[in-house]
């Protein structure tokens, strides 16, 4: 084989960014089993010279101690070894013969020609899924293909498609044909079609790289990200501390006028963003997760992981926020389960209760007068009525009324008469 079957091979490593070797040993495989199923034999093997392009087959075995039925074709025992080799070692290949390269004909020239595409093919798949099976939790840009039911598919580029699914995807987005897309890689799959990856957008290291790629004292280690708790497409919570002593972290991440964070919340369709400061007291934390909320007190139950915080009344709703996700995403971003209460409802439970202290003097009243008359049944209803009061008026009414009789009574005798 002349040199241009070198060229050839070159060529196809500038196209297909296969590295030389690898492609050199692959051509050697797809050659040497494309010999073994014309010859029908499977000790045929292959070797090619990477300067001249000679090609060179010859048959060849494996040493080994004990020859059992799968491997009765390409290996022989030490003796048998030793006699095309002297000093022939178990585990080593032994050449037994060199073969008529020419000898195979157009069927085995067409049938090697087959098999070393198909080997290509391989090869060029593995290379591109090494290039991106390293890039998982990394950003990635694609442009939008197709749009199906359940996803969405994104080109990237060397035959490469990514997954976006539905449920990947925020609320708030909408994507066209042609569009480009940034997205997290979540997943690199070996599939028949070559690599395919599944991305997201709504992953919490999608927010953690775009933060990456706009504020660069994050991207330098100077600013780090703690912790991130999102709701995609409506609200995300971002812990913030600083490695250099002097640099506000929050600062550094909104950047000035909120120029870097207002870049994150437009790539991510208008979702809100809340930045604060990492704390390393859990106190601490907790009242800052809960900002723009004012906090009075913390208390942190270290055994049940609760934190008990006391707002003011006016600040209630919005450090429980609409249905609770300030709250939700404060105790996601924590790791704490957070009770919130105002200080109204606080005082009135730490304040005895008004039934309890009413019991007492009653309790003493009945027991400094029990030799009193009985109430008459008139007084008694009055008691029932007023429990714990004076004597209502009930009472002197009624006492008025067989006076009131009796001057009636009088005043109709005086007429009679």
């Amino acid at each position: 084989m002349s040199r241009d079957f070198v060229g050839a091979l070159l060529q196809l490593n500038a196209e297909k960014q296969v590295p030389r070797d690898q492609l050199i040993r692959t051509v050697e495989e797809a050659i040497a089993a494309a010999y073994r199923r014309v010859a029908n034999e499977e000790d045929i093997h292959v070797q090619i010279d990477a300067d001249s392009g000679r090609i060179r087959v010859y048959r060849a075995r494996f040493v080994a101690d004990e020859i059992d039925e799968e491997n009765e074709l390409t290996s022989f025992t030490v003796d048998e070894a030793r006699k095309h080799k002297p000093d022939a070692q178990v585990g080593e290949l032994v050449e037994i013969e060199e073969l008529d390269g020419e000898s195979f004909g157009r069927i085995g020239a067409q049938t090697a020609k087959q098999v070393v595409l198909q080997r290509l093919r391989e090869a060029e798949r593995d290379v591109v899924f090494d290039q991106f099976a390293n890039r998982e939790g990394e950003l990635v840009n694609g442009t939008v293909n197709r749009v199906e039911p359940r996803a969405m598919i994104l080109d990237m580029g060397k035959g490469v498609e990514a997954v976006l699914a539905t449920t990947e995807q925020s609320p708030l987005e909408h994507y066209r044909i042609g569009q480009n897309v940034k997205a997290f890689v979540l997943e690199v799959r070996r599939t028949p079609r070559g690599p395919t990856l599944f991305v997201s957008r709504t992953h919490k290291g999608f927010l953690k790289r775009l933060f990456e790629l706009e504020v660069p004292e994050i991207h330098n280690g100077t600013v780090e990200i703690r912790a991130i708790a999102r709701e995609a497409g409506s609200r995300s919570k971002v812990a913030v501390a600083s490695r250099q002593e002097g640099l506000d972290p929050v600062g550094a991440t909104v950047g000035q006028r909120g120029a870097r964070v207002q870049a994150v919340v437009a790539e991510l369709g208008g979702e809100k963003i809340d930045v604060i400061p990492w704390n390393d007291d859990p106190a601490q934390f907790v009242a800052n997760a809960l900002s723009p909320a004012q906090v009075l007190s913390v208390d942190i139950d270290q055994e049940h992981r609760i934190a008990n915080v006391t707002v003011p009344e006016r600040m209630l709703s919005l450090a429980i926020g609409r249905e609770g996700q300030t709250a939700r995403l404060a105790a996601r971003l924590t790791g704490w389960r957070i009770d919130i209460r105002s200080d109204v409802s606080a005082a009135e439970a730490r304040a005895p209760k008004p039934e309890a202290a009413a019991t007492v003097p009653e309790a003493e009243a009945a027991v400094a007068a029990p030799a009193e008359a009985a109430p008459t049944p008139d007084a008694e209803a009055s008691s029932e009525a007023e429990p714990g009061g004076e004597a209502a008026p009930e009472p002197v009414a009624a006492a008025a009324k067989p006076r009131s009789r009796r001057a009636a009574a009088s005043a109709a005798e005086e007429s009679s008469s």
